[in-house]
This record gives structure tokens, C-alpha cells and sequence, in this order.
């Protein structure tokens, strides 16, 4: 086993927060005149950014996908919005009164409109969160069912109404399930009217979507905060293929392109006119296990015989080439709940490993299917075929089943995931709570069917928790008990490598969001 110590930990602590805070078709926007032509004398002007994946939706409460929230968040506000420092301010908030443990009064700012022209008011909150909080079908809902209900006072004032204590409430309302949808809208055009035409109150709006091939959005004039003058069109291209992305860099195709792998950071960096940038962000990439009876991964001993022949230190430095730190938690420096014990440490022992098979009645191995997306996080199909060889010295024969970001969506979406599946879980909360939340039972009921009664206990208690000292603990009590019963094998929190033209300036943030307004041309 292998410990180290990371030098640069820090914990996201709360403070008390005071008074006063679509299948290749065309889908395009109804015409607006902030639309700009891609080409000619405003070429200089348009912001290109390869993308390895394309956006999954929409609708904003019905996807955990850190890549399409990247593009949502030039397009929605959310009630209140987290800093560089990942400190919470008010965004679309002008001001909030703590009433009670179960009870925030809060002001909308005047005169912010939906990209439609129409007034943001309390009616459009209401809609919004009582959607998220109570529809169970919804991927958000687990982060939001906490808020019982919105009590409108009158346009711009509403009381949020928890159903016990909500310690996160406000690192929930700075994420994208507060990110404002128009309720008059909806109801006059339909919901689906809305997907194939979205509006919301960001800086950015939407014009066109061409499903796996681009985005496109252009400034919305009216917006509350002044119109971003800086780009006249931002356009996301979706190219999951490294090569190609790479190639488009250093060709001048695109102004940023994300997940530059290791092999050609050099050649950016090298290349006249172009650089590598990176930071920590705050994905864990993992292996999710099915604990289903009857498989072999249902057993406690075999899913750590796995985690054991896993060399996460070989994955970092020799397919990653560093661009990693190992990781046995979810919940990394900075996050509220971070147990630096977990962190950048990792298991790796082959002889314990065969043991453990053993002891669960393997001692001849067994075959198993492990699916992979590729292109959508850094080296993960090289990743997960190293992982299909490091297992072949346990006698565990691994099938890689490689898919499409869309398809690997609708696997897991259908609960049609093997033994093992590769993922990369963002945590945009910066709160413990929302990661450790992925281990409660009734979330993967038919999808891993992992249940730990004193996981489920911690969970409970630790959600309506006011203490923050003893909150904190318990997020690390359920991170070691998750470490050792292993319904994830975590293997190492990714660093962001985005390729970026010398022309432009841009800063990474740990939450990977793509945020056009803080892009700067130079």
C-alpha cells in the first residue's frame, strides 16, 4: 500500500451566512436579433470550444452530466452562485432572511427577463423547485426532494420551506437544479417546446443545437448584469476524438479544447500559439461495482480483490503521465467533509488480492464485463483497457464494452450496466453531502443494489445536521466505511488539461464549467 500526503489540503468550511443574498437534426431557437453570422468580419469575435462529448439535454433537472451543466450555466442563473474561492453569494437573490431552521425568505433582484422578454418573478422559483423536489423520476431529484415547498409573498419575495434542517441549502441553490426555468413559457409552449427551444436568464442564449456536432449560443442583450460585449457567438463543437481535437488546436479550428491527452502536451505547449492550462478539478473517476446477488461483485471481498490489482499509481503516472492525484474518497480538498486520511493514498497489493478472490470462492478467477465511455474523460479508454490487464494478473478476465457518451447515458439511465462500469462523478456543490449521497440505497435500487444499513444511518443523520463540526464528521465516517466496503473503487481525482489558443484567456475552475463571460480575448 502506498500513503502520501497531500500538501495543498484544505477544507471547504461553511460559514454562517448573515441576513441580507435532437438524432443529428437541426435544432434552432426562434430568430432573435442578437443572432450573429459565424463568419466574415465578426469571425474575430466568435469563441469555438472543442467539447469531447456532446450536451445531453435540456432540461436541467434531469441529468448529473458535469459537461452539459459546463454549457447550461451560460444560459441560466442559479438563486445563489459560488466564487473562486467557492464562497456562496447571492446571484439572482438581492437579499435573504433566515427565518428558521426549515425557513429562508428571500428577494429576487428587479428586472431580470427570461431570454423570451418575459419577468423573472417568485411564480418561475415555485415552478422550479417544487418540479425538482418532488418528481422522483427527475436525475436531480435526490439533490433537491429536501425542500418541501415555495411560499410565494408576493413577484419578487418567496419563502423556501425545508422538511427538516437543510444544512446545504444554500450550496444546493448555488447548483443546477436552481437554475431558473420560465413557468409562463412552459405553460403557453409546452415542455417540449422548451427543450427544442430553451430560455433562461443567463448572459448567453440559446440559437441552434446539432446533436453531436455543435452548440451555438450568442449574447442576450437585455441581460440584468449588462450584455457580455466580449464574444458575439459562443460555439461548442463536439469532438470526441483526442487526435482531432488536438489537431483543431493547433490548426487554429478552436479557440479552447478540453481533455488534452498527456502524449500531446508538449506539442501544444511547443506549438506558436498555443498552451496548455490545467487545474485539480473536482471529478473522481471510479469504478461502479453491481452489488447484485448473484454476481460475483456482490461480494465484499472480491469487489476489493479488485481494488487491490488496480495499480491506481500506474493509471497516474504512466497513462495519465500525472495528470491525476489517487484517491480512495469522493470527497477531495476543498469540499466540505474532506477526509485528507483518504486522499492521495491508494491500494495495491496482487498476492492480498488473489487471497481475497479465494476466500470469496474464486481462487480460478471469473469473467466480467466492464464498460467505458470514450472521449469523454481524459484517457479513459486507455484507462480502462489497462484496467482490463492489471485484473488478467488475478485470473479476472475483463470484456471492455466501449460506448458513445449518449449510448453510455442510456445504459445507466435503462440500469442495463454490467458488473462494472467507469465513471467520473463532478461535485459542483463543493459539499461532502452530495457526494456520499451517491452510496444511499434507494438511489441504485436495480442499478447496483448496494445497500450498508450504518452507511443509510450516517446518511440520515448527517442531512438535517445544523452542527457543521459534527456534519463534517460524519461525511467522513461514511467516505472510510465506503473505502473499505467499496460499492465505488475510487481511483483518482482528474486534473483539467485544456488546450487554449494564445489569442484568448482562460482560467480552469474546479468545477469544470465552461463559463463564456470569464473568457477573455486578448
Amino acid at each position: 500500500m502506498k500513503r502520501k500526503r497531500f500538501w495543498g489540503i484544505f477544507l471547504f468550511v461553511i460559514t454562517a451566512i448573515l441576513l441580507v443574498g435532437c438524432s443529428g437534426e437541426t435544432t434552432t431557437s426562434e430568430p432573435t436579433d442578437t443572432e450573429q453570422n459565424s463568419t466574415g468580419s465578426e469571425a474575430d469575435k466568435n469563441l469555438t470550444i472543442a467539447i469531447g462529448a456532446d450536451m445531453v439535454t435540456f432540461d436541467i433537472h434531469d441529468h448529473n452530466n458535469t459537461s452539459t451543466e459546463a454549457i447550461h450555466v451560460n444560459m441560466f442563473n442559479y438563486l445563489f452562485k459560488k466564487d473562486e474561492n467557492g464562497e456562496i453569494h447571492p446571484e439572482l437573490v438581492e437579499e435573504f432572511n433566515i427565518i428558521d431552521d426549515l425557513t429562508v425568505e428571500m428577494k429576487l433582484k428587479e428586472g431580470v427577463t427570461f431570454h423570451n422578454g418575459d419577468p423573472l418573478t417568485s411564480e418561475d422559483v415555485k415552478f422550479t423547485l417544487e418540479r425538482v423536489a418532488t418528481d422522483d423520476k427527475l436525475k436531480e431529484y435526490p439533490n433537491y426532494k429536501q425542500i418541501k415547498e415555495v411560499q410565494i409573498v408576493d413577484d419578487l419575495t418567496f419563502k423556501v420551506i425545508t422538511h427538516a434542517p437543510e444544512p446545504s441549502l444554500f450550496h444546493r441553490l448555488s447548483r443546477l437544479g436552481s437554475g431558473i426555468l420560465p413557468k409562463k413559457y412552459i405553460d403557453e409552449n409546452g415542455w417540449d417546446h422548451f427543450l427544442s427551444n430553451p430560455v433562461g436568464t443567463g448572459p448567453y442564449q440559446f440559437k441552434e443545437w446539432v446533436r453531436d456536432d455543435h452548440i451555438t449560443l450568442v449574447p442576450y442583450d437585455n441581460y440584468y448584469d449588462g450584455k457580455v460585449e466580449e464574444w458575439e457567438e459562443v460555439v461548442f463543437r463536439v469532438i470526441p476524438e483526442n487526435s482531432t481535437r488536438v489537431s483543431e488546436l493547433l490548426t487554429g479550428g478552436v479557440d479552447i479544447a478540453v481533455n488534452i491527452p498527456p502524449a500531446d502536451w508538449e506539442r501544444v505547449n511547443s506549438n506558436e500559439g498555443t498552451s496548455i492550462v490545467q487545474e485539480v478539478s473536482n471529478r473522481v473517476i471510479m469504478l461502479i461495482l453491481r452489488s447484485t446477488e448473484g454476481l460475483p461483485t456482490a461480494d465484499v471481498r472480491v469487489r476489493q480483490a479488485l481494488d487491490y490489482a488496480i495499480d491506481d499509481g500506474a493509471l497516474v503516472n504512466n497513462v495519465l503521465q500525472g495528470g491525476a492525484v489517487p484517491t480512495t474518497t469522493m470527497v477531495g480538498p476543498g469540499n466540505f467533509g474532506h477526509n485528507p486520511d483518504l486522499y492521495e493514498t491508494y491500494n495495491y497489493d496482487v498476492e492480498k488480492a488473489k487471497e481475497l478472490l479465494a476466500q470469496a470462492g474464486y481462487e480460478d478467477g471469473f469473467e466480467m464485463t466492464l464498460q467505458a465511455p470514450r472521449g469523454r474523460y481524459l484517457q479513459d479508454a486507455e484507462v480502462a483497457e489497462m484496467i482490463a490487464g492489471m485484473l488478467a494478473a488475478i485470473n479476472v478476465k475483463v470484456n471492455v464494452e466501449f460506448l458513445e457518451w449518449s449510448n453510455f447515458v442510456e445504459m445507466r439511465n435503462a440500469n442495463e450496466n454490467k458488473e462494472a462500469y467507469l465513471l467520473g462523478l463532478g461535485n459542483s456543490m463543493f459539499d461532502g453531502a452530495y457526494s456520499v449521497d451517491w452510496y444511499r440505497a434507494e438511489r441504485y435500487a436495480g442499478h447496483t443494489d448496494y445497500k450498508n444499513d450504518q452507511i443509510e444511518e450516517l446518511l440520515a443523520a448527517s442531512a438535517s445536521n445544523m452542527n457543521p463540526e459534527e456534519r463534517a464528521k460524519q461525511i467522513q465516517e461514511i467516505s472510510t466505511i465506503a473505502a473499505e466496503d467499496l460499492p465505488f473503487i475510487n481511483l483518482y481525482q482528474e486534473k483539467i488539461n485544456i488546450g487554449i489558443s494564445d489569442s484568448v484567456d482562460f482560467d480552469p475552475t474546479p468545477d469544470e464549467m465552461l463559463y463564456a463571460p470569464s473568457i477573455t480575448s486578448k
